[in-house]
């Protein structure tokens, strides 16, 4: 599990498809979970400035690959006990978004993000979403366009900065949302609302 705050910004050496070489200060263990730009990885080999981790056929299948190149988000799996500052995240990428704006503002940047259909039931205005890892609160939705609001510090402690329109970027849902999906969409099973309330109370 992730909370969505980036520990580091990582440097990308090599990318084969498969093995992606990342140069970084963190020192890993050989197994341990990383999400490089919000995905989920594991760590498959360790060196004295960085590590490698693998993609399966699956993770390549629906990443936007094209991403793992220049420098890429980095956060640790996180340990029983740890604060939590965003929100709880699994690494599992349920779509890609697309960037269709990007508005400046005094304060702060607006990232207009369009969505896949098949998503849209998961996302709610004042919500939570991880986008390319980052853990944020989704401001309005529109149709099936997403607006999100980073803060300076957020742009400056992210690669925010550096998108610009058209890029693909990773798109986690809430976990409660998919849960919750998932019962209310059972053959066999109704939430009552005391499962509900269960749902809310352990989120």
């Amino acid at each position: 599990m992730f909370n969505g705050l980036i520990r580091e910004i990582g440097v990308v050496r090599s990318f084969d498809g498969k093995n992606l070489s990342i140069k970084a200060t963190h020192k890993p263990n050989l197994g341990d979970s990383i999400a490089v730009n919000g995905a989920c990885l594991s760590v498959t080999k360790i060196d004295k400035d960085g590590f490698v981790v693998e993609l399966s056929s699956e993770s390549a299948n629906i990443l936007a690959l094209e991403n793992y190149k220049n420098r890429v988000h980095i956060e640790p799996a996180m340990k029983i006990g740890d604060r939590i500052d965003g929100h709880l995240i699994q690494g599992h990428i349920d779509a890609i978004g697309v960037i269709r704006d990007i508005k400046r503002l005094s304060s702060g940047v607006d990232f207009i993000i369009e969505l896949p259909n098949e998503i849209l039931h998961l996302i709610a205005k004042k919500g939570a979403i991880a986008v390319e890892g980052v853990s944020l609160t989704i401001n309005d939705i529109n149709s099936n366009l997403m607006r999100l609001t980073l803060i300076p510090i957020s742009m400056k402690d992210t690669l925010f900065g550096e998108f610009q329109i058209g890029r693909r970027v990773h798109i986690e849902s809430d976990i409660l949302a998919r849960y919750i999906d998932r019962i209310l969409n059972s053959k066999n099973q109704t939430l009552t609302w005391q499962q509900a309330d269960f749902y809310a109370s352990i989120y």
